[in-house]
């Protein structure tokens, strides 16, 4: 039985299309459904389109001065839970996410139900509206074991929060589509996933 891996993700591999993009295919076999990341912040990475997240209890004192009076909504962390990652999908997403993040085991908890992710090709704003509902009773909803990337250094990371939305609207073109053709992150993304490609085939590059 093919052994697969459930990740959560909190910015730019919301974008359908960028995930099948980073991942090199058209994603038939993963499933996703919004969930909700307790216990974490997510933060604007300093000159940089994306966002990293780390758990509050080290947000807390460097990029909140100590606060422990924040609501929950704001010691969550809202994005997607996809389901059917290959070794070789997560794989190719190391090598996106590079060195900036640790892949690290998490409990999320689902906020509905699974659906084909190329239900969400274009039309995702019931995955991320742009005025989410309020969090449910999560006591009363199972947590599910999944992976998600973890932003390992504190100083790169600016205060204020990350937007998915205001990213969609300004920078997502960036990175599908013909809109990608000339960006740089992007042609690394590719040669990253030929580089990964090469070493899982056994060509030493």
């Amino acid at each position: 039985m093919l052994e697969t891996t459930k990740a959560f993700f909190y910015g730019t591999l919301m974008h359908p299309e960028i995930l099948k993009r980073v991942v090199g295919n058209e994603g038939t076999h993963l499933e996703i459904c919004p969930a909700v990341l307790m216990e974490y912040t997510r933060h604007r990475v300093k000159l940089a389109d994306y966002p990293g997240v780390v758990p509050f209890a080290r947000s807390s004192y460097k990029l909140y001065k100590g606060r422990e009076d924040l609501a929950q909504e704001d010691r969550c962390v809202r994005g997607t839970l996809v389901t059917g990652l290959t070794k070789h999908d997560i794989r190719l997403l190391d090598y996106f996410e590079g060195t900036e993040y640790t892949r690290d085991p998490v409990k999320v908890h689902p906020l509905g139900p699974f659906t084909s992710i190329s239900a969400h090709a274009t039309e995702f704003q019931s995955l991320v509206p742009a005025t989410p509902p309020l969090l449910p009773d999560l006591s009363k909803i199972e947590p599910i074991d999944a992976e998600t990337y973890v932003f390992i250094d504190l100083e790169m990371l600016e205060p204020s929060p990350w937007d998915f939305r205001g990213f969609v609207e300004r920078n997502a073109w960036k990175w599908y589509g013909k809109g990608a053709n000339d960006n740089e992150d992007i042609a690394e993304v590719d040669r990253r996933r030929e580089r990964g490609a090469r070493e899982m085939a056994g060509i030493i590059a």
